[in-house]
């Protein structure tokens, strides 16, 4: 009996000391996985799943294309995994190039969505607005967008 509190004990301390996945990263999407974004460890990535799992609403998302989720499965996908993971990484850079209307980020988007690159760049420039309205983007929320600009 006390080895199996001890196991429990050290398994609570390994997900308390766990930090290294983004809820929304590994669980996809829902409403699950939108309450807990931002958050860093197994525990919001168990109850982000938990919850979406449990209320249905990954699916009822993907359906709907609603609580962050893409009908077409484009950002738990290849390409938008890649391109999240991207811009999570290059924010700053690619809202200056954003600016510009061309750059080495936005060469590399293109790339990733396998896209023209001057039409992507004339497009992203003249959407800068839209694509940074605040000083606070989320990357998510830019990455949707950049594909939904993309798509147009």
């Amino acid at each position: 009996m006390k080895k199996i509190y001890l196991l429990s004990a050290v398994a609570a301390g390994v997900l308390a000391l766990s930090t290294n996945a983004n809820a929304y990263d590994s669980t996809g999407c829902g409403l699950g996985s939108m309450a807990w974004r931002g958050q860093s460890g197994i525990i919001p990535q168990v109850l982000a799943a938990t919850t979406n799992g449990f209320f249905g609403t990954q699916t009822f998302g993907i359906t709907t294309g609603t609580s962050g989720c893409d009908p077409n499965g484009r950002i738990t996908g290849g390409t938008g995994r890649m391109l999240l993971a991207f811009l999570e990484n290059n924010m700053e850079q690619f809202a200056y190039d954003a600016a510009q209307g061309n750059g080495e980020t936005i060469k590399t988007v293109a790339g990733i969505l396998n896209v023209d690159e001057n039409t992507l760049a004339v497009k992203i420039q003249d959407n800068f607005g839209v694509l940074f309205a605040s000083n606070d983007v989320d990357a998510v929320d830019l990455t949707l967008a950049v594909m939904q600009i993309a798509k147009a």
